[in-house]
C-alpha cells in the first residue's frame, strides 16, 4: 500500500520554545552528550541534508522523519545559530555535560591544596573562554586582543577567588564552608569572563529584529541584557552540584567503608556533577528564551542614538519590542 508522503519544516522548532518546559526539552534533545562523539564528517554531512530541505521543504516518505530529526539534533548541537560555522568540539553543546562534569568533578575532589586550586581554576576557565566565544552572538566580531584580554581577566579573577576565599576560610571557617570555595570562583569568574569575552557586544550593540525578522537597529541594552542573562543560567547551571555534592561528600567522608577506599572520591564526585548537569545544563539554558525581547521605549531612554538610527531605517516605523539572539 502506497504510504502517504509528509512536508517537514526543518526552520520550525520540534518543541514549543515561548514555555520554559518546551525549552527543557528543546536544550535536553541539543545537549544530548551521546552526539558529541559523532565525526565532523557526519556533522557536516547533517547540515547539507538540512540546508537541502530549510529552502522551500521537500516531501518526505514517513518513515523518513526520524532521520530529519536526528539530523536536527546534530546540526543544532554543533552549529552557531547565526553564523552556520561548525563549533570546536569544546564548545559543542553536546559537549556541556561530559566536559562539565570532568572540570567541574576535579574542582570539587581537588580543592585542599593551592597548587590544586590554581590548576583546576585555570583548565575551567579556560574550557569556559572556548565555551563563552563558541557560542557568542556571531554577529558581533571580537579581535584576538579582546579575547586575551578576556582570558587572562577571567582567569585572574578566578584565581583571586579561589585563593582569597581559601586562605580566609583556612582560618575562619569550617572544613565544611571550605568546600564552596570552587563555587565561589567559578561564580565571580563567571561575572567577569562572559561580559569580557563578549565585550564588543556592550560596546559596539548587537543586532535586532523586528517580529519578521528584519534588522532594524542595533542595541547596547539588548547586549546588555542578554549577556546578564547567559551569566545567570551559568552560575545556575553550576550551583546545585557545587552547593549541595559538598554536603553529601562531608557526611559520606565520615563513613569507614568509604574512606577505607580513597581512590573513589575523585571519580564518585565527577559522576555525581555529571547526574546534576544533565538536568541543570537544559534546565539553566531554558530560564530565558533564546530570543530575547526589548523594548524600543528603553532604548528611547537609554540609548537615544541608537534609537534615532532605527527610526531612520524604519522611516519612523519603530516596532513596539525588538528580538536578538542573547547567546548561550
Amino acid at each position: 500500500m502506497a504510504q502517504e508522503l509528509t512536508l517537514i519544516d526543518v526552520d520550525k522548532p520540534l518543541f514549543d520554545l515561548t514555555t520554559f518546559a518546551g525549552r527543557f526539552k528543546y536544550y535536553a534533545w541539543m545537549t544530548d552528550p551521546r552526539t558529541v562523539i559523532q565525526p565532523s564528517e557526519r556533522l557536516l554531512e547533517a547540515k547539507e541534508m538540512i540546508e537541502k530541505y530549510r529552502h522551500g521543504g521537500q516531501s518526505l516518505v514517513p518513515g523518513k522523519a526520524e532521520d530529519v530529526h536526528y539530523n536536527m539534533k546534530l546540526y543544532s548541537s554543533a552549529f552557531h545559530p547565526d553564523s552556520g560555522e561548525l563549533q570546536n568540539f569544546c564548545g559543542r553543546m553536546s559537549f556541556q555535560v561530559p566536559g562539565g562534569m570532568l572540570i567541574t568533578g576535579g574542582m570539587l575532589a581537588f580543592y585542599r591544596t593551592v597548587p590544586a586550586v590554581v590548576l583546576w581554576q585555570f583548565i575551567n576557565q579556560s574550557f569556559n573562554a572556548v565555551v563563552n566565544y563558541t557560542n557568542r552572538n556571531a554577529n558581533s566580531p571580537t579581535s584576538v586582543t579582546q579575547l586575551g584580554v578576556a582570558y587572562v581577566s577571567a582567569t585572574t579573577s578566578a584565581l583571586i577567588a579561589a585563593i582569597g576565599c581559601k586562605n580566609y576560610w583556612s582560618r575562619k571557617a569550617t572544613p565544611l564552608f571550605q568546600r564552596f570555595v570552587p563555587f565561589a570562583a567559578v561564580a565571580a569568574a563567571n561575572c567577569v569572563n562572559i561580559p569580557l569575552m563578549r565585550q564588543n557586544e556592550i560596546l559596539n550593540g548587537v543586532e535586532v529584529k523586528n517580529t519578521d525578522g528584519e534588522i532594524v537597529g542595533q542595541s547596547r541594552l539588548a547586549a546588555i541584557k542578554g549577556i546578564s542573562e547567559v551569566v545567570i543560567s551559568r552560575i545556575a547551571m553550576a550551583a546545585p552540584g557545587m552547593l549541595v555534592l559538598p554536603l553529601i561528600m562531608e557526611r559520606l567522608e565520615k563513613l569507614p567503608a568509604y574512606r577505607r577506599i580513597k581512590w573513589i572520591n575523585a571519580p564518585f564526585q565527577t559522576l555525581m556533577v555529571g547526574c546534576f548537569l544533565c538536568f541543570m545544563v537544559p534546565s539553566a539554558c531554558a530560564f530565558f528564551p533564546q530570543q530575547c525581547s526589548l523594548d524600543t521605549s528603553t532604548m528611547r531612554t537609554f540609548e537615544p542614538e541608537l534609537y534615532e538610527d532605527m527610526k531612520k531605517r524604519t522611516d519612523g516605523n519603530v516596532p513596539k519590542r525588538v528580538y536578538f539572539n542573547k547567546g548561550l
